[in-house]
């Protein structure tokens, strides 16, 4: 069944262009090794994407943001603070009717990442903390203890954690982010809410095999074009997992709304799922409703 024309949208990964692409990926730039990834591309993973989107003479980005979002029936869009995130900031200050906040941590930070996020949960009201383990320095896999002092923050916020699991586009190690790392953690802490982001190739299968074994764990789809979604990842939103898997996009990062919208048409979701996958089960995880 096709992708509904005017079926509305919950966007789990955005941001506000502007600014320049590269200082908003300078905290990974300690794991990078090799030239290319640490002096030429606009960002570390440009060698896996066509057509990154270059939006560098509006004069106004929020506004051209919320434009774009209204072109593609984008209700709300998830924006980064805190880390990196002046405009995402502002944007999340101005229109707090279409943009939900979440904060980057870094475990190596101990009891006072802890802090920061209960500060911005009370200055931005956060919707979810994200991570991405194998891209901090040093690396943090998702099981080291050094995660226990957040996730048991997470659960008392009633949060959900969102970390990228699989192999990084990046040119990093990926062994943090080994989709198994999550059975610990999915069974020590069964009040987390765990969304994975980027995929977890190429260990999909395990990513939706621990879903049918943790109700607290799920899927977006984040920094895939529609056309590359994993098959069995679709194939299990189509069955069982109808309530596990949800929609994130990858603008301005490395893809356009256009070509993920144009894409999306073509992902054979079953009819029953559509709104599932585009808003309400994001609205639900994320308490946005």
């Amino acid at each position: 069944m096709s992708m509904p024309v005017e079926g509305r949208v919950i966007d789990l990964m955005m941001s506000i262009p502007g600014g320049g692409d590269r200082p908003a990926y300078e905290w990974i730039k300690p794991m990078l090794m090799d030239e290319e990834s640490r002096n030429q591309f606009r960002m570390p993973a440009q060698y896996m994407f066509k057509d990154i989107p270059d939006v560098s003479d509006e004069e106004d980005y929020i506004a051209y943001t919320l434009e774009q979002m209204d072109r593609f029936n984008i209700r709300k869009a998830m924006l980064n603070v805190g880390s990196f995130g002046g405009l995402n900031e502002t944007a999340v200050r101005r229109h707090p009717d279409r943009f939900f906040a979440s904060y980057e941590a870094n475990a190596n930070g101990g009891m006072e990442e802890v802090r920061k996020i209960v500060r911005l949960h009370e200055e931005f009201d956060i919707k979810a903390v994200t991570a991405s383990p194998a891209m901090i320095c040093p690396p943090v896999p998702v099981n080291d203890k050094k995660w226990y002092p957040i996730y048991a923050k997470l659960v008392e916020l009633d949060l959900p954690f969102c970390p990228c699991m699989g192999i990084p586009g990046p040119r990093l190690p990926f062994q943090p982010q080994k989709v198994e790392l999550l059975d610990e953690v999915l069974w020590f802490f069964p009040e987390l809410k765990v969304v994975t982001r980027h995929g977890c190739e190429p260990w999909t299968d395990v990513a939706w095999k621990l879903m049918l074994k943790y109700p607290n764990l799920y899927y977006m789809t984040s920094a895939f074009a529609p056309k590359h979604y994993p098959k069995d990842i679709i194939h299990f939103a189509n069955t069982r997992g109808s309530d596990k898997v949800m929609y994130a996009g990858y603008f301005p990062m490395g893809l356009s709304l256009e070509r993920i919208f144009r894409e999306m048409t073509d992902v054979p979701l079953r009819e029953e799922v559509w709104d599932k996958f585009l808003y309400r089960n994001a609205a639900r995880v994320f308490k946005l409703d």
